[in-house]
């Protein structure tokens, strides 16, 4: 296996000769020398060597952690593609004229040259240390987070101070004297993984969106060649954050910075593995130089400003921005279901010159993430991306929204060699899969279903878990993660392996979740199908739901884990609560059923009006004969807190003898309209009804109904408002112009036939609740307490207060939440001081209707 990757001297020698042979597209230059004096060298790849410091800049670096081979070997197979194709390939070709490659290939080269030649897991230089020891991790070597460490036998030790070795002090100084890099990537192995710079801070920075998009428009490339998805993991506290790495030193400098951790195993198998990485991975790094000129300080077409929601719907959802405008300038606006997706022509929803955008046609109750940049098409460029706006559309009007999360006492993992499996629950984070320390590995989650009403209907659901950490998952394409739900009486002890393994599962849940789609960093979804849903519904009546996760359950010869790490939220080794396994629900409830009886009946032809009478057709003349319902609204209970989800009304037919084509139309009409035949050829119609139906049908079936469209609900729902009277019109049409002495009449004398309004209706509030009040921040033992006077309603459920340091946040969604419930304070425990930001307020009921919020703005404290 390891013979088929290059070593540092085969390198060089390939390196050398691309030069003679590519010499106005190449070049190679040493920056610097190793402890054991090797040079370190750099390649430039440019459509013109000549100019290729003029423009901007793709920075890459590999292999500066000795075992991690990857990058070296990347780096040689993306130099030879990009001199065999630039001549030919005319897209390479036009991204090559305006951005350059600068590649260190081994930015560890002695400790490379060790790992292949003697120690193949050997990850520092091989600097001799004072007290023998050997090696500096060269990733905690740079000075942006530095933390200085005594134990020098380490692998991750730091060196005796910031750039204390020759490799990464080499590095700083290309660095600073190329202010032409706009991208930095630092390729690693293993994880599949993007891991985007961070600044030690809680917050999203103004770039994160790029970053992230960055990342995924590479991992989109990648998908397309394997089918492997990446994960996207930017490091926030109360996260370990690592320190001293060149990512963050980069990124210091104005730099677009990402470590791109690489396969499953430090040095995979070349055949199996990775000659599909660099396969892979050849169109991503093509993506990054394609975005290199739209970071340059010299791009003229500059970033939208005050990207922000204006208005939310059950299907819609308006947007503004600021910008400078001009002929060339539009704005490419991108929308997706989920975080942390490319945005690219397949998610592309506009292109305007607009300053404003409405989308419509969105699904109820569902997440969406909208992205803008502009593009100056006369230069073809890219502005940066705004911040990223996150929205969740409005329930339906039948609908209701609820979001579970695990109990934390009934939620752990289980293994099958371990004794202490109850002291998981609550505290560690989820393991699943398998491994030869803790064998067979399940996790169980809980989820009291304890405030959903009985009679509720599970419309959709989906079960979110996030993956906090995949490098134990070491084989690639094997095995896959699957959620079921339990039968609860097949088990009486969640905490007991033996229970747990043989538990029964009444349901698998939403698709399985394949190695190569474990993303660490972003939420993985299981979305239950209606069968599925239906057996969730069931559960309902025992207040809970059981989910066992379960994983591959054998290994392959020689390998030793393939277990993956979900976060429980929960204790020291989560991520914050925001992180917990969540059960998203949308759901309605069986509506209440009445008939209403028509309040006044009348038939009204051209010559006469009689009351209590249904008929409709043509008269003797061959006007036609119209017959007027009208209902009453009053028994309903109050608009407030009453929506009407179904409606329809019932018709029974006595005397049918026409063989004539002539079809009867229901139509919604205004009630003002006096009761004589002119009126009502006149007669304002709000909506028809149902479909027409003939005098063929009403032969097949005496009764026929007449159902109300979405239009007509939300019209009869209006009139509710007030309690007003409706007034429905029956009304004939014929194909033939003439027709004479033809109708139908309709039963009103007996009460079981008698025309009726039919209407469903569910209880629910209709408006969002007040406002908090009294809403303040101050500091309290170096954080930010908000505190707040919640309203007195009775149908108060809590409050849900987020931040976000970019925009005043008018979506409940859109921001980093701090805190859901009925408390009157809370704390931003992980919050920047030194950086601004807003904190909105919102109130919700059990719909959940949210209130417009009441918004706090901070200032950084410096």
């Amino acid at each position: 296996m390891k013979k088929l990757y290059r070593t540092y001297e085969e390198s060089t020698q390939i390196f050398k000769s691309l030069k003679k042979e590519y010499p106005e597209n190449f070049k190679l230059e040493s920056i610097g020398k190793t402890w054991e004096q090797r040079d370190i060298y750099l390649i430039t790849l440019s459509s013109n060597i000549k100019e290729a410091h003029l423009k901007p800049a793709l920075f890459y670096t590999g292999t500066i952690h000795a075992r991690e081979w990857i990058g070296h070997e990347l780096s040689i197979e993306f130099a030879i593609y990009i001199l065999d194709n630039i001549s030919i390939d005319p897209t390479l070709e036009a991204f090559l004229d305006k951005a350059t490659v600068y590649m260190v290939p081994c930015a560890n080269p002695d400790g490379f040259v060790y790992s292949q030649t003697h120690f193949s897991f050997w990850r520092k230089n091989r600097r001799v240390n004072m007290d023998g020891t050997y090696g500096v991790d060269l990733n905690r070597n740079f000075s942006v987070g530095f933390t200085k460490s005594t134990l020098s036998s380490s692998n991750i030790y730091s060196g005796p101070e910031p750039f204390s070795e020759p490799e990464t002090n080499a590095l700083k100084k290309f660095i600073q004297n190329h202010p032409n890099i706009t991208i930095a990537l630092d390729y690693h192995s293993q994880g599949n993984v993007f891991f985007p710079a961070h600044d030690f801070r809680h917050e999203d920075n103004i770039d994160t969106t790029d970053l992230n998009t960055l990342c995924a428009n590479m991992a989109d490339k990648i998908k397309k060649i394997s089918d492997r998805e990446y994960g996207i993991h930017q490091g926030k506290p109360p996260a370990n954050l690592i320190g001293g790495s060149g990512r963050e030193f980069y990124y210091s400098k104005g730099i677009l910075a990402t470590v791109v951790e690489v396969g499953t195993r430090n040095i995979s198998d070349y055949l199996d593995d990775m000659n599909e990485h660099i396969r892979e991975h050849i169109p991503a790094l093509i993506e990054a130089i394609k975005e290199v000129p739209n970071y340059s300080k010299e791009n003229p077409v500059k970033k939208v400003e005050n990207f922000e929601v204006e208005s939310i719907g059950s299907n819609h959802v308006k947007l503004k921005w600021e910008a400078k405008t001009s002929k060339d300038i539009s704005f490419e606006i991108y929308r997706s279901k989920r975080d942390k997706l490319y945005c690219k022509e397949t998610n592309l929803i506009a292109r305007t010159q607009a300053l404003e955008f409405t989308d419509i046609n969105l699904q109820s109750n569902t997440n969406y993430y909208f992205n803008i940049r502009a593009i100056n098409k006369k230069k073809r460029l890219k502005s940066p991306f705004a911040a990223q706006i996150k929205i969740r559309t409005n329930v339906e009007y039948d609908e209701y929204s609820r979001t579970y999360y695990a109990n934390a006492n009934q939620t752990g993992y289980i293994a099958e060699n371990l004794n202490n499996n109850h002291k998981h629950f609550g505290v560690n984070s989820l393991f699943v899969g398998v491994d030869e320390n803790k064998g067979v590995s399940y996790s169980i989650i809980s989820i009291d279903l304890k405030t959903i009403p009985k009679n509720a209907v599970i419309k959709s659901a989906c079960l979110n878990l996030y993956p906090i950490n995949r490098v134990s998952t070491t084989i690639e394409k094997f095995g896959e993660w699957n959620v079921g739900i339990v039968e609860q009486d097949s088990i009486s002890d969640i905490t007991d392996f033996d229970e747990v393994d043989n538990a029964k599962i009444i349901s698998y849940i939403g698709q399985p979740t394949k190695s190569d789609q474990l993303t660490q960093g972003i939420w993985r979804k299981w979305d239950f199908s209606g069968m599925q849903a239906s057996v969730l519904t069931k559960q309902i009546e025992k207040e809970k739901v059981i989910l066992r996760v379960e994983g591959p359950k054998e290994l392959k010869v020689g390998r030793k884990s393939q277990m993956m790490q979900w976060d429980i939220g929960y204790g020291k080794f989560g991520f914050g609560l925001t992180y917990r396994p969540r059960l998203e629900l949308t759901y309605t409830i069986e509506p209440t059923i009445v008939s209403l009886y028509a309040k006044s009946i009348h038939t009204i032809s051209k010559n006469k009006v009689v009351k209590d009478e249904i008929s409709s057709g043509f008269d003797e003349s061959g006007k036609k004969i119209y017959s007027a319902l009208e209902f009453n609204l009053s028994s309903l209970p109050s608009y407030e807190y009453t929506i009407i989800t179904n409606a329809y009304v019932e018709l029974n037919s006595t005397k049918t003898y026409l063989k004539d084509d002539i079809r009867f139309h229901l139509e919604f009409v205004d009630n003002n309209i006096k009761r004589n035949h002119k009126d009502f050829e006149n007669r304002k119609i709000i909506q028809n009804i149902g479909y027409d139906i003939s005098a063929n049908d009403l032969k097949n079936n005496q009764t026929q109904y007449f159902v109300f469209d979405s239009f007509a609900k939300i019209e009869l729902n209006e009139k509710l408002k007030d309690k007003t009277d409706i007034l429905l019109a029956l009304k004939p049409t014929s194909s033939k112009k003439a027709i004479k002495n033809k109708k139908v009449f309709w039963e009103v004398k007996d009460s079981k036939l008698s025309a009726k309004l039919i209407i469903e209706y569910i209880s629910k509030r209709r408006f969002a609740l007040p406002q908090v009040t009294n809403a303040k921040f101050e500091l309290e033992n170096g954080k930010i307490r908000i505190s707040w006077q919640n309203p007195k309603d009775e149908d108060f459920v809590g409050v849900k207060v987020i931040k976000n340091p970019f925009r005043k946040p008018l979506s409940s969604q859109d921001g980093q939440k701090l805190y859901a419930g009925k408390d009157n304070y809370t704390y931003d425990d992980f919050g920047a001081l030194d950086k601004n930001k807003y904190l909105a307020i919102f109130t919700y009921d059990d719909v959940p209707n949210y209130s417009k919020p009441v918004i706090l703005e901070y200032k950084a404290q410096i």
